[in-house]
């Protein structure tokens, strides 16, 4: 292999391999195909049957619910007034809400993901959201992330996106060989890297091998009891005497009669149906599931609530609160890096911040929770009347408010 095509060795390692592989089975369990449908045929009474093969897409209920606790409503941009107007035009261009969205999306899916971002033919800036299983971030022996290659194949062809800190490079082997077929200069630098936390590599850990080792079990345990309460309990007739008139018990016993001797008896053997040792094993894998999961078992409909407190709707989403902070944690160290290559890109237009304007900038996430929300403006009302809050910090906590730089500009347009 020549040295100037270094790539195709690297997507060829057995470790990168092997992560677009989980990558891929992740896809195909999120559509749908799960180890339960593997399940072999059985011999029953003498008869092959096909077991009940039940799925429960539980997995992209739970993936849903933490990224929308996090994700459903935008986020709150804070700072001066001159770089958080510039960067929620760049925001609303770019269609940046819904990116965000995607790349958390991903990130709790396949525990990465990578955003590219670029200044388009029209000369505005916009980003790229990468597949995954595309992917191929490269580190340094010192743990540095120097390079990001982007493989994909289309119908025998391989494709190879190189992109380097200075430079994009395009590659492809039609024809037979790999040959370089473009290159543009890349002012925003690397992708950036989104991932969660992952205590051996760098690429972070999807949040579905947490739970799917339960739904494995669930989807198991449901389809078992299913089958036997059709098969195992359907019973056998069994006459106890000598019956006194017939040619035994008719085969269709549905609407037939038999005529029994005295001290004769009839009645059906069967096995007793266990319902509530199924209920009990199947509650207690879906509590360990929303427990693992950081889901309140009220938004899965698990349990019946009324007359809440603002503090107990707090405790009631612990769990999601702690899972959203962590969610927050790795979306902001992103979010961050992705603010700074704005700021590179629009200095190359001539848009430029000093260093105290753009270290005002900050981002607020604004949660999912159920909240009493007359409880908490009345509550940053008095602080606000006893100079206990800022205007501006009073609009960041506002459940109303989205928007804070706009909504300070109405507000001091009515005064």
């Amino acid at each position: 292999m020549y040295e100037e095509y270094w790539f195709v060795e690297e997507v060829n390692k057995f470790g990168n391999k092997q992560r677009i592989n989980e990558i891929l089975d992740i896809k195909e369990y999120i559509s749908g195909k799960h180890r339960i449908l593997n399940k072999p045929n059985y011999n029953y009474n003498g008869q092959v049957f096909e077991p009940r093969k039940i799925v429960l897409q539980y997995a992209k209920t739970i993936l849903n619910f933490g990224v929308g606790y996090v994700m459903s409503k935008p986020i709150t941009l804070t700072g001066d007034k001159v770089v958080t107007d510039a960067i929620k035009r760049l925001y609303k261009r770019g269609k940046y809400n819904q990116i965000d969205y995607d790349i958390l999306d991903k990130m709790t899916k396949y525990g990465y993901v990578a955003e590219y971002v670029y200044i388009d033919k029209d000369k505005q800036i916009k980003s790229k959201v990468l597949d995954p299983a595309d992917c191929h971030p490269v580190y340094d022996n010192h743990g540095e992330y120097t390079s990001l290659i982007e493989h994909y194949c289309v119908e025998n062809i391989d494709y190879y996106n190189v992109y380097l800190p200075d430079s994009v490079d395009k590659y492809t082997n039609e024809g037979g060989e790999v040959r370089q077929v473009a290159s543009h200069n890349n002012p925003g630098g690397l992708p950036i890297l989104y991932h969660n936390q992952d205590e051996i590599g760098y690429l972070g850990r999807s949040d579905l091998y947490d739970i799917l080792p339960l739904l494995d079990n669930m989807e198991d345990l449901i389809s078992k009891a299913i089958d036997a309460y059709y098969h195992y309990i359907s019973g056998i007739p069994v006459v106890k005497g000598q019956q006194l008139k017939g040619d035994g018990i008719p085969k269709d016993i549905i609407g037939g009669g038999i005529v029994l001797d005295d001290n004769a008896d009839f009645f059906f053997a069967q096995n007793k149906f266990d319902y509530q040792a199924f209920e009990t094993l199947y509650k207690t894998l879906t509590s360990a599931l929303l427990d693992i999961a950081h889901v309140p078992a009220i938004s899965m409909s698990k349990t019946d609530i009324s007359n809440l407190s603002e503090v107990s709707i707090r405790l009631l989403f612990q769990l999601a609160d702690l899972k959203g902070a962590l969610n927050s944690k790795f979306l902001r160290h992103g979010i961050e890096q992705r603010f700074e290559k704005f700021r590179t890109l629009l200095a190359s237009s001539g848009v430029k911040f000093t260093d105290d304007e753009f270290d005002t900038l900050g981002i607020v996430f604004q949660y999912a929770r159920p909240s009493n929300d007359k409880e908490i403006t009345d509550n940053l009302k008095v602080l606000y009347e006893i100079k206990g809050l800022s205007l501006e910090t009073l609009l960041e906590y506002n459940p109303y408010v989205t928007d804070v730089q706009g909504e300070l500009e109405r507000i001091e347009q009515l005064s």
